[in-house]
């Protein structure tokens, strides 16, 4: 029995492991580092018809202390949101701290752009600015407490919420992958259908012009009166 106990460990581990890269690939945080004028920009794989929530807060650096302090309330943050046809999907002046949330209605690669108002403000200009980034995708960014507090769920029935989201998530990443592929073969038949034609007209190509040498030489022949 020993054995057998033993054997059931690694795979309990393995789905613990498991468990938890599913649960940090919803959620990304970050942080980067911005100047006076600088846009920093990220893309983000969305399936359509999925929430998306974005947390951010900003530091400024103290020249004097020489370290990252809390930005001042007059600092603000430009949020700007395009989805994979170039549509601006949100745009949007937010404070030094904030929350940004839009809704992908278009699946594909969705541009999430940040740049800062310091243009406004002497005291950052010249500086450097610290922006911790937070972006939650799907039911992960779903708030199950508030959730549970306002419909009044039980624990059980939170937990049934949560599965049916996950569930409803993976359906869309599943139709998202299956439209990649279909982008994918499209893509790869157009390929190999202008890589057919470019061969055919390099063979026309090749045919036409040894027809042509060969009635050059013939004519240079005869005016030679070499035939």
């Amino acid at each position: 029995m020993a054995g057998v106990a033993g054997m059931g460990r690694p795979a309990v581990g393995l789905r613990a492991l498991l468990l938890l890269v599913m649960c940090a690939a919803g959620a990304q945080g970050l942080y980067f580092h911005i100047g006076e004028t600088e846009k920093r920009c990220f893309i983000e794989e969305i399936p359509d018809e999925t929430m998306v929530i974005g947390n951010y807060r900003t530091q400024m650096w103290d020249k004097q202390k020489e370290v990252f302090l809390p930005s001042t309330p007059g600092l603000g943050m430009h949020v700007e949101v395009k989805d994979p046809d170039g549509k601006v999907v949100l745009s949007r002046q937010y404070g030094s701290e904030g929350r940004f949330t839009f809704t992908s209605h278009t699946p594909g690669e969705h541009q999430i752009c940040l740049h800062s108002n310091s243009t406004r403000m002497a005291l950052f200009a010249g500086g450097k600015l610290r922006v911790h980034l937070d972006i939650q995708v799907g039911e992960h960014a779903n708030n199950y407490p508030e959730i549970a507090a306002k419909d009044k769920l039980t624990e059980l029935q939170l937990r049934a919420r949560q599965l049916l989201d996950q569930v409803e998530q993976i359906q869309k990443e599943q139709d998202y992958q299956r439209y990649r592929e279909e982008r994918f073969r499209l893509t790869s038949e157009s390929t190999n259908q202008r890589v057919l034609w470019w061969s055919i007209a390099q063979t026309v190509i090749l045919i036409l012009t040894g027809i042509w040498q060969m009635r050059h030489l013939k004519s240079f022949f005869e005016a030679k009166k070499l035939v």
